[in-house]
């Protein structure tokens, strides 16, 4: 080989004639964090710029989350998007930890001799993100669009007021778990008009006062809101919500505290709803008839441990809601096969059914789905013990999109109705069956082979589990 030849292959010809931006490109395209991390050690210039490529970070509860934000922030100005999960524990490199105490950081020795003195409660609650945190994040990333802050219960309004302050851009925010006051909420609906995505789940320390005032700032951007476990937000905020957020899309309430007149007033005020789960016991038929009139656009629809919602009100749903295209049924008590049937009858384009606990509802509802739900690509049935063989019959006839069955403690349905759905959908990519006793384990391999004689021809996988 000629020393011009090895001169050659030597030569770095990527970093000689590619430019930074078709590098940083090609980084913004790669499919993984492992595989951005490996290109990054490939030299100094990699690293350099896979850092300015750098937009999301997540974070977790220990090695100190405060000063672990002041660390990154120098190492990866474009950042957008920031979660922090107080649930996970990703402790601090020690190659970072070294690096710093060698060079005298200030700040690392301010945080160590402060957490030699501290009592131990205190040294435990250094591992939680705390306002200083959240100033710091808000000095560094002027540019954040999407802050996730889990179950980070030292942050207080003292934090968000920073937040909003310094990230006017801000897009999306989830406070789950974060025991936050009014004057925070009320901040960030002044001073963040571009919000789009709120979540309030677990946020104990949140009022009416809190969520009015954010509504009221946000009225043009906000979206998607979700509110779970708040025991001092009721009716009065879902009210403002109506009056003032016409463009929500998504809804999702888990609250005892709430009745219908807020839902009602989010059905009516709110003409572009598509998403809306519930879990209010208080909530009855009366409100879904309003969503079933106004909400014309909704596709998906859960309703979860309703104790007063009768058929009533999901014949109002099938009526009204005819772009509905997920529905998800859960200890739905007092529906039957009637307000199923409507369902079918009215919600043409439904694709997702889940039925879980619905202990009424049996094979004539769901015969009305094979019938008239022609897209369906998945169904659950979870512990329903009077659907039998002829509504998988139906399903196996009509259904020939169906992608994904799932069947645990359905005590009624037997070979035949496994036969049925092997010999009419062809499309089926999983089959899931749990403590379904009439399905005969000995007949299990047959079923398989049916389905992945049909399946193979395709191309397509199957999974099946019997326990």
């Amino acid at each position: 080989m000629s020393p011009r030849t090895k001169s050659m292959r030597c030569h770095d010809w990527i970093n000689t004639l590619l430019p930074e931006e078709i590098v940083l490109e090609i980084f913004r395209r790669l499919d993984s964090k492992h595989t951005r991390d490996a290109c990054s050690l490939v030299c100094k210039r990699w690293l350099s710029l896979e850092r300015l490529s750098r937009t999301t970070l997540r974070i977790g509860a220990s090695g100190n989350p405060d000063f672990f934000i002041h660390l990154l922030s120098s190492r990866f100005p474009n950042i957008k998007t920031i979660h922090i999960d107080e649930r996970l524990s990703i402790s601090l490199p020690s190659q970072l930890g070294r690096k710093r105490r060698k060079s005298g950081s200030s700040y690392f020795k301010l945080h160590s001799v402060f957490q030699e003195d501290m009592p131990e409660a205190e040294q435990f609650d250094s591992y939680c993100l705390s306002d200083l945190g959240l100033i710091t994040l808000s000095d560094q990333f002027p540019a954040l669009e999407r802050l996730s802050l889990i179950w980070c219960s030292n942050v207080s309004s003292l934090g968000l007021v920073s937040l909003s302050l310094k990230c006017s851009l801000l897009k999306s925010l989830d406070l789950q778990g974060c025991y936050v006051g009014d004057g925070g909420l009320a901040a960030i609906g002044r001073c963040c008009k571009q919000l789009q995505e709120l979540n309030l789940r677990f946020c104990e320390g949140l009022s009416d006062v809190g969520l009015v005032e954010l509504a009221e700032g946000c009225s043009k951007s906000l979206k998607t809101l979700g509110v779970a476990a708040c025991a001092k937000i009721t009716d009065k905020s879902l009210v403002a919500v109506g009056s003032h957020c016409k463009s929500l899309e998504t809804l999702s309430l888990d609250s005892e505290c709430i009745h219908n007149d807020g839902v009602l007033a989010v059905a009516k005020g709110c003409p572009l709803l598509k998403v809306l789960k519930l879990q209010c016991i208080n909530v009855t038929d009366d409100a879904l008839i309003a969503v079933g009139k106004y909400c014309s656009s909704l596709e998906a629809l859960a309703l979860y441990s309703f104790q007063r919602f009768t058929d009533r009100g999901l014949c109002a749903i099938g009526a009204g809601s005819k772009k509905l295209k997920n529905l998800t049924l859960s200890d739905c008590y007092f529906l039957s096969d009637q307000g199923l049937g409507s369902i079918a009858t009215g919600c043409k384009e439904l694709t997702h059914l889940e039925v879980n606990g619905c202990h009424n509802i049996g094979s004539v509802g769901l015969e009305a789905i094979g019938r008239s739900c022609t897209r369906l690509t998945e169904l659950a049935l979870l512990y329903c013990q009077r659907i039998g063989d002829n509504a998988l019959h139906e399903i196996g006839k009509g259904c020939k999109f169906l992608e994904a069955l799932h069947l645990v403690d359905c005590s009624s349905i037997g070979d035949d109705a496994i036969c049925s759905i092997a010999k009419g959908c062809t499309n089926l990519k999983k089959l899931h069956i749990r403590r379904c006793y009439e399905v005969s384990p000995q007949h299990i391999p047959s079923f398989m082979s049916s389905l992945l004689h049909s399946l193979l021809d395709l191309y397509v996988s199957v999974h099946i589990t019997y326990i």
